[in-house]
C-alpha cells in the first residue's frame, strides 16, 4: 500500500457517492496548486493523465 492510498481511501469513503463535473475538479486542482505550489508538477501530470485516458495512441 502506498502512502497516497490512505488519502484515496478517505476520498472514496467521504465523497464516493457524489458526482462532480470535470470543470469542478479542474477548479479544485487549481485551488490546490495555488495553496501548494510545490505540487504543481504532480498535479500537472495527474491532470494530463486524466485528460488522455481514452487516447488509443498512448
Amino acid at each position: 500500500m502506498y502512502f497516497t492510498d490512505r488519502g484515496i481511501e478517505e476520498l472514496s469513503d467521504r465523497r464516493g457517492g457524489e458526482e462532480v463535473s470535470v470543470g469542478w475538479l479542474a477548479e479544485r486542482l487549481r485551488e490546490f496548486v495555488d495553496l501548494n505550489p510545490e505540487f504543481e508538477t504532480p498535479i500537472e501530470r495527474l491532470a494530463t493523465w486524466l485528460a488522455r485516458l481514452d487516447d488509443e495512441d498512448e
